[in-house]
């Protein structure tokens, strides 16, 4: 039974071992300590302890004793003796069949680098709420960032109620959010119309003619590399936007980032004109619109583009902006000069313009002095004369 007859004996020079009843069969266990009379006594208080757990209803064994091979024998869900780490680590290869490979990469870094060092060798079924927002409440991150966090956390504990490893999921309907938190920086940077020109001039002639579309256009760079020529529709110019490419998706095209983002976007003069200069470079090579000007191969990704664009932006001595810019430069041209949001939203692959409005609308102009006039002039002498009318019948 142990020393004197209280469940409790030394079982080597580093461990003592326990023993007791649950579930009308007789466990040992052993507790990593040495066998001095002040542990002894120590674990004789931790296994009155575990006796009234049993009594009252409230022993967990896997959480007591979570490395004991008798632990799976008396889990209540599978997820009291999988370790967060296994369980992620399972999940993540299962949802690389059914996610885009941009979309998994997005998925695996999280997992890797933020959830499995910080729980990994929690079990799963003892990972709670708490758990995040106590890790949540020590960092200095955006609340951008607390979302996608959670987003990939939810989804696996989510998939783990499916496979009855758990009962619930801790963080359904739970999200997070800090007053104090960093805010998004204010990334809308476009380039001028005289930057423009002087970088589109400081380009070899295929890249001219890449930058100039991108630049009337607004396409991602992403939906740029996976332009085919077949996407281009001259006789009712526009360019269909059906698949984009990331560098994460090692050169395999994929579906647009959102529903709304197929579309077409409508050819504007200047886009037109850099299409129809690209011809004699790329139309009878293959079907990619545009290539790597060196290795006249597309584009491994919207990444690649980068080393090129930096080279560009040295050489015109424009200050240096990333290639999304392209993109938010076209949209501060539309909306500045007058074009409706609704139709820049629909051009951009949003849903509405309410994205638009936050994001550019300081280039959204504010009604002038004419504001109203159209309206006026199309409507006002009609019902001038209208109620007259109504007052003779």
């Amino acid at each position: 039974m142990g020393r004197d007859g209280r469940g409790v004996k030394s079982a080597s020079d580093n461990s003592i071992e326990i023993t007791f009843q649950y579930q009308g069969r007789r466990c040992r266990e052993r507790v990593q300590l040495k066998p001095t009379p002040a542990n002894l006594k120590r674990v004789e208080q931790h296994r009155a302890a575990i006796l009234d757990a049993i009594i009252r209803g409230v022993f967990d064994y896997a959480a007591t004793f979570p490395n004991s091979a008798r632990a799976k024998e008396f889990a209540t869900v599978p997820g009291q003796v999988e370790s967060v780490e296994d369980f992620l680590e399972r999940w993540l290869k299962r949802k690389e069949r059914h996610l885009k490979k941009s979309s998994w990469d997005g998925y695996r870094k999280i997992v890797d680098h933020l959830l499995i060092p910080r729980f990994g060798r929690k079990m799963l079924a003892d990972w709670k709420r708490k758990d995040f927002r106590e890790w949540f409440d020590e960092m200095e991150v955006t609340n951008k960032r607390f979302a996608n966090i959670l987003s990939v956390a939810r989804a696996a504990l989510s998939d783990a109620v499916e496979d009855e490893l758990i009962d619930t999921n801790p963080l359904y309907g739970w999200t997070y959010s800090r007053q104090g938190a960093p805010k998004e920086d204010d990334d809308v940077d476009p380039f001028t119309a005289e930057e423009q020109g002087i970088i589109i001039k400081s380009c070899e002639p295929m890249m001219a003619n890449q930058i100039q579309f991108e630049f009337w256009t607004g396409l991602r760079p992403s939906e740029l590399v996976a332009l085919d020529w077949s996407d281009i529709d001259f006789h009712r110019g526009v360019v269909v936007v059906r698949k984009a490419m990331t560098t994460a998706a090692k050169g395999e095209a994929e579906d647009t980032k959102t529903r709304s983002g197929r579309r077409e976007v409508k050819l504007l003069g200047p886009a037109r004109a850099a299409l129809e200069a690209q011809r004699a470079h790329t139309q009878m090579a293959g079907d990619a619109v545009f290539v790597h000007p060196r290795l006249r191969e597309r584009w491994a990704g919207d990444q690649t583009i980068r080393d090129e664009w930096i080279r560009i932006l040295k050489r015109a001595k424009v200050r240096y902006r990333r290639p999304y810019q392209t993109r938010h430069t076209y949209a501060s041209m539309m909306l500045s000069a007058g074009e409706h949001p609704m139709w820049v939203a629909k051009q951009m692959g949003h849903r509405d313009w309410t994205m638009i409005a936050r994001v550019y609308g300081r280039w959204i102009p504010s009604a002038d002095v004419a504001a109203g006039s159209k309206a006026e002039e199309l409507f006002g002498a009609r019902q001038s004369t209208e109620p007259s009318a109504l007052k003779a019948g």
